[in-house]
């Protein structure tokens, strides 16, 4: 399970008491690009965490600065090929940012995806979050086609090293 210390920074897994602050923190991140919060949309799976990750397989997770929640991340299976997952919702605060946390993060993720036998990453994201297509691309995310959500314009696929 993804939990553990990175600096001053808790990541641990998602609870329910977190269900309004991950969500105003994807809100404020999106605001940031002039992306929208679509809670009945694009962003329906943080309000409802338990039937998109927990209840499929996946996982949804947390990173705290003391009491301040200051990031989120998850995946859950897709049918996008052999034990595949998406990556989602992983945002941090823009205070956050530029201290090798979401590197760390991504590590965490990757290792918990493949611990639970799962081979394939996607993950879609949108051209205006010009620092999230370079932090994908630079940890040999790839270029693929079939993007699903209307606000993304980009999809990536990493297979991972079998176990």
């Amino acid at each position: 399970m993804v939990k553990g210390e990175y600096l001053e920074f808790t990541i641990r897994p998602w609870t329910a008491g977190d269900r309004i602050p991950a969500g105003r923190l994807i809100a404020s991140v999106l605001l940031e690009y002039n992306l929208p919060w679509e809670p009945a949309g694009a962003d329906r799976d943080v309000v409802e965490v338990e039937r998109f990750y927990i209840e499929t397989g996946g996982g949804f997770w947390v990173v705290q600065q003391g009491e301040t929640l200051v990031g989120t991340a998850g995946f859950y299976p897709v049918s996008r090929g052999d034990r595949a997952v998406e990556l989602r919702k992983m945002y941090l605060s823009p205070s956050v940012r530029g201290c090798g946390l979401g590197t760390f993060l991504l590590q965490e993720l990757e290792a918990e995806i493949q611990k639970r036998g799962f081979q394939t990453i996607w993950v879609e994201t949108a051209s205006v979050l010009q620092e999230a297509v370079h932090f994908y691309e630079h940890h040999h995310y790839l270029p693929s086609t079939g993007v699903e959500t209307a606000r993304c314009d980009r999809i990536y696929c990493k297979t991972l090293p079998a176990t």
